[in-house]
């Protein structure tokens, strides 16, 4: 039996200082296993235009992290449509580091966090965390609803990627290799140029889908803990993803394709498939979908990430307006 880790206990958690953090010199030494919540993921936003990272902290008298959870807040503007405000995305639930409930920590920073927000964004979103009823009391304490949402992952530790996806779409994968698509990472300027335009433009009717500055994504290309990919045919690309790395899971953060102009030679399966191929051997134990969307009867996204194999789980992510009528209402009809 494998013993359990011993972690600092305290009577309570008034005995622990809760502080949030804006500056990348203020930051104190932090577990960085976990991307999402990472100094990492904190300097990369803070070199972002439009992006301001806030890393709540939780520490003991004598200055030892217990907690830690990063926020971002996105500043987002658009001619068409219309529209500046800005909201604030948190990732998970942080990382934990003592002997107290992770759902009392998780509600302390985010009480801590909406109190600091409340009325400098729109609204404040927590996605993907790791269990569906977690901090379900604190979340709606701290004034938050829940949205169902379906969340898809792949394993990829106990059976090859291959064993798990349709023959049809393997069929059409080797086909379209033998057409001459190519697959690969970003690596030169006009692979990067090219990546950057088919991101915006696949994204530009999607208001929900926040796209980050090229300096995100530059970042990341300069080993801020992920891969940049393209699908190429006759030297245009045609597909990109992009790939983060996280507590030896990998994620697939942004994806876009021209599906419609080249879909005898299926760029969107070619691109979701190298993302996969690639987490494979690199030896990471999952492969999540992040943003995979509302629980619909019949999506076809859905559908189409599912056709690799994937295990589609229901989850909440939760959301809480700083406009209290419009709260309330959002409240009243995602009620649970």
């Amino acid at each position: 039996m494998a013993l359990r880790k011993k972690f600092p206990t305290f009577a309570n958690v008034n005995e622990l200082k809760t502080s949030i953090i804006t500056q990348t010199d203020s930051l104190p030494a932090t577990s960085d296993s976990n991307f999402f919540h990472s100094r990492r993921l904190f300097e990369l936003c803070r070199a972002t235009p439009r992006l301001k990272p806030y890393m709540v902290v939780v520490e003991t008298a004598e200055g030892r992290v217990v907690a830690h959870m990063l926020a971002i807040v996105r500043y987002r503007t658009s001619w068409f449509p219309p529209y500046l405000y800005s909201h604030c995305r948190v990732m998970g639930e942080g990382v934990y580091d003592a002997d107290i409930s992770r759902e009392t920590l998780f509600g302390t920073m985010l009480e801590a966090l909406r109190r600091k927000l409340q009325n400098r964004v729109l609204y404040i979103e927590v996605s993907n965390v790791s269990q569906k009823m977690f901090a379900y009391k604190e979340f709606k304490q701290a004034g938050f609803f829940p949205v169902h949402w379906l969340s898809i992952h792949n394993s990829l530790h106990s059976r090859t990627p291959e064993e798990r996806i349709t023959d049809k779409r393997l069929r059409r994968i080797k086909k379209a290799y033998q057409k001459g698509l190519t697959t690969g990472e970003v690596t030169t300027p006009e692979d990067f140029r090219q990546f950057s335009i088919l991101l915006r433009r696949h994204n530009i009717l999607k208001p929900k889908r926040y796209i980050p500055d090229d300096a995100f994504f530059h970042g990341i290309l300069k080993g801020g803990g992920g891969r940049l990919f393209v699908t190429k045919y006759k030297g245009h690309v045609i597909g990109c993803s992009v790939c983060v790395y996280s507590e030896n899971n990998t994620y697939l953060w942004y994806a876009a394709y021209r599906r419609k102009s080249y879909a005898f030679l299926h760029p969107d399966i070619l691109t979701v498939w190298h993302a996969i191929k690639d987490a494979h051997s690199r030896g990471y134990d999952h492969i999540f979908f992040l943003d995979t969307g509302l629980p619909y009867s019949k999506s076809r996204f859905r559908e189409f990430i599912l056709s690799f194999g994937g295990k589609p789980v229901s989850t909440f992510r939760w959301f809480r307006f700083s406009i209290g009528w419009l709260n309330r209402i959002a409240s009243w009809i995602y009620h649970d």
